[in-house]
Parts: structure tokens; sequence; C-alpha cells
């Protein structure tokens, strides 16, 4: 029978929730932190007349939850996931609770504490004072954005408006050394092509851009249009352009210069590791990621423009029902979405609760958790490491085997997860740090599943 739709519903359940919750947490180091064998929920046709909150609870833990991985627990070493501080975690459930539309400012807070969150991050990253932005759904959505401001810039240059007009006959060029996936996405999505970008040389031995070849590449190119993507930390080698020789090029060639520092921009928060940014403060667009090093939940992206007319150019639409005559900027006007979640809510919850020194600590203890694993590797006589790390992600390859061999069989152990890598050409595995809960301790436990994964005991 249909249950009747009242809160009252949840808060009988919510003891049950909060239970399951507790356990779920304190479980992570038990539970297997990954599911390779992709599970899939019971078949079931969607009801008529529905369950009720009770059923559905039921169901969901006996057909979902043995489903789900470990993610947010300390041996998740695949791409660069972070766990959920507990401060996040609060805030982010507090967020569903007050459920708050960040479209337009004028009738809650909430467009404020988004504000004062970006201006809190960008003093956590020490960025430069008149940059605006939004929160994304992650590095894609900040990468998207950083693109349609390049391109709206980019036919400025050639008298025409993108924006409203679209490219038409505008001629734009991107230059790029070692893009992350996501920029080789956003180019196609915004109309620039994927196959229009123009690839950069890197140093040898490095994913850097060669400065000297952009230069020759910027000097040489016909385009009015120009667009340069760099990066503040690659993702395999976490490599870092020359941002302060690459935006004087950017100056001269007036070129946009768009940096994507998903997670190598919190580099900025060891004093040790600062300086490999160094230059940033003249780039025209950057992004980050909160769900990588903040360590808040999925999803949470950065983007930052010192162009505020630009990204207004780009993102408002006008309508009767929009016009609200706020004092504070609409959201929506800065970003993709018209109406979103209030996702600035864990970041307030998070950086007020541990500051800056907290989140330096994380980073750190990440940097030094890989350059562990790598003192390891460099030891074994099974593997063989590809790039020593610079800062969070260790790439290596079985001295003996298949890369993928080894790495299937210590996924399915369930003690790690790691990714494919691929360094230099050479096939390879990749493990990258980037959550809280990660101790010395899951350091040892990695390095024992990797011993018994190379000799096929793995189980």
């Amino acid at each position: 029978m249909e249950s009747a739709l009242t809160d009252q519903a949840f808060f009988a359940l919510q003891p049950e929730l909060t239970a399951w919750s507790q356990q779920w947490l304190q479980q992570l180091d038990q539970r297997p932190v990954a599911r390779p064998d992709e599970p899939m929920p019971p078949l079931r046709d969607l009801p008529g007349h529905g369950l009720g909150l009770e059923a559905v609870w039921q169901s969901f833990c006996r057909d979902l939850a043995p489903g789900f991985n470990a993610s947010p627990g300390p041996r998740y070493l695949g791409f660069v996931t972070g766990g959920v501080t507990p401060a996040a975690l609060a805030g982010d459930w507090l967020t569903a609770v007050i459920d708050q539309n960040v479209a337009s400012a004028g009738n809650s807070i909430a467009t404020g504490v988004e504000l004062q969150v970006l201006d809190w991050l960008r003093q956590l990253l020490e960025l430069p004072g008149g940059l605006i932005g939004s929160l994304t759904t992650g590095a894609t959505a900040a990468n998207l954005l950083g693109m349609v401001c390049a391109r709206q810039y980019a036919g400025w240059r050639q008298g025409r408006d993108i924006a409203r007009d679209g490219i038409g006959s505008a001629a734009i060029k991107v230059f790029s050394g070692t893009p992350h996936a996501s920029s080789l996405k956003v180019v196609g999505l915004v109309g620039l092509g994927r196959e229009q970008i123009a690839a950069v040389p890197c140093l040898p031995g490095s994913e850097a851009m060669d400065v000297a070849a952009l230069a020759a590449m910027l000097e040489a190119s016909p385009e009015p249009g120009k667009i340069v993507i760099a990066s503040a930390g690659t993702v395999t080698g976490t490599d870092f352009d020359d941002l302060n020789a690459i935006a004087a090029l950017c100056r001269q060639h007036q070129a946009w210069l768009h940096v994507d520092g998903a997670f190598g921009l919190f580099s900025r928060l060891d004093p040790q590791r600062r300086d490999w940014s160094a230059g940033i403060e003249f780039a025209d667009s950057i992004t980050c990621d909160g769900h990588k090093w903040l360590n808040v939940p999925y999803d949470c992206g950065i983007f930052f423009t010192r162009h505020a007319d630009l990204l207004q150019q780009c993102c408002s639409v006008s309508a009767p029902y929009l016009e609200t005559h706020d004092l504070l900027p609409a959201l929506m006007d800065r970003g993709i979405e018209q109406s979103r979640r209030f996702r600035a809510l864990p970041l307030w919850f998070s950086l007020l609760a541990y500051g800056r020194e907290g989140m330096r600590r994380i980073v750190e203890d990440n940097c030094r958790q890989a350059a562990a694993l790598a003192e390891w590797l460099e030891a074994s006589p099974d593997y063989a490491l590809l790039k020593a790390p610079r800062l969070n992600v260790v790439v290596f390859r079985p001295r003996q085997e298949a890369s993928a061999d080894v790495l299937a069989r210590l996924n399915a152990a369930g003690e790690v997860f790691m990714t494919p890598g691929q360094w230099q050409g050479q096939q390879g595995i990749r493990a990258a740090f980037s959550n809280w809960r990660t101790g010395d301790g899951d350091v040892e436990r990695v390095c024992r599943a990797l011993a018994a994964a190379v000799r096929g005991n793995a189980s």
C-alpha cells in the first residue's frame, strides 16, 4: 500500500539511518575497497503504488548496500578521490535538509555563504583579490566555464560576441602540453574541436610544457584568437608548467591563459611546494576540485576568473521571473546551471572547522605517504618505479608481468584499489593519495597487498 507522503516517515526512520551511517563509516576499514564485479540491482518494474519509505529502506539494505565500495576509506587510491571529513559530512547532510536553490539572491543567506566560501578558498590558495567565480559539479564543469570565457575573449579579439552570435568565422587556436581529459572534453563541447588543439612539446622526462616551443608556436600561429591551457600538477607526473613564463607569453600574444589545477593547486598549502605554481596570479581563469584534496562530498568543483564581464556575458540570460534586483550577484549568472544544489555548505563547515593548517596537514600527510610507497617500490625486486613522485601520485609497473594482470589481482583482493597508469609510453599502475583517513599503517597494508598481488596470491 502506498505510504502517506509526510515528514513523519523520515522522522521515524532517522534512528535507523543514523545507525546505518555510523556503522558504514566505522566499517570502512574492513569493507572491500572496490567491487570489480560491477553488481547490478535486482530487476523490478516501477511500482504503480509506492511501497512506503520503511519498505524501501529495507530494500536498500538488502539489495543495494552490499554493492557499494569503500571509496571514502583510506586505501582507495584510484583517480584522486578524497574522503569526506566529519565537518563536510555534517554540512552535506544539512544541505539536503534545508534544500536551498542557489540561483539568485534576495530570499536566503545561501548566496552570501557561497560568496564567503569562494573568498575563503581564494585566501586558502593565496590567490589575488578581484577574482570571482562559482562552485561547479567538478573539474569538467569548471573547465567548461574557463573555455566559454576564453572563447568569448577570443571572439571579442575579432569583433564577435560568440555567446550571442555563435563562433561563425572566428579563428581560435588552443595550445596545451598535457591537458586533462576533462579539458579535451570541454574543448569539444564549446565547439572549438579536440582535433584543433595544438600539442605543445613537453620537456624531456616531464609532462610540463616546453616554454620555448610554446613561444615559437604562438609566434607562428595566424589565428587572432589564442588560448593556452596550462597545468598546475599534471595527472600522472604531477608536473607544473612554468606559469610565470607562460603568462608573459600570453600577454605578449594576447592569449587567454587557463590554468587547470584540479588537485595540484593545493600544493600551495605546503610551503615547500608553493613556488611550483608561481605565476598563477596572472591567469585569466583557474580551476580546481573540492571533492579531491579538500575532502568534501561529490560533487564540488571550483572556478575563478579575473573577467567578471565575460563570465556574465556567457552565463546570464534574461526572463521576467528571474528579475529579482538583488544587491548580491545572481550565481546563476556565473555558472552553467540556473538552479543548483547548495554545495557551498559542506565547504563552509570544513574550512571553518579545520582551517588552513588542517587542510595543509592533509596535503603534507598524503605527499609523505606517496613518498613512502615510492621508497618501498624502489627497494622491491618485483616492481619498478616509473617516476619519483613530486606530490601525491605514484606510478610504477611490475618487473615480470603485465601491469593489467597484476592490477586485476590487486583490486580483486579488496584490500586496495588502484587504476592503470602510463608514463613516457610505459604501461603501469597509478596510485593517488588524497584521503584524510589514510594513515602510515595503510601504506604498510598497501605494500603487503602489492607484494601478494605480484606473486599471484593476492586472494
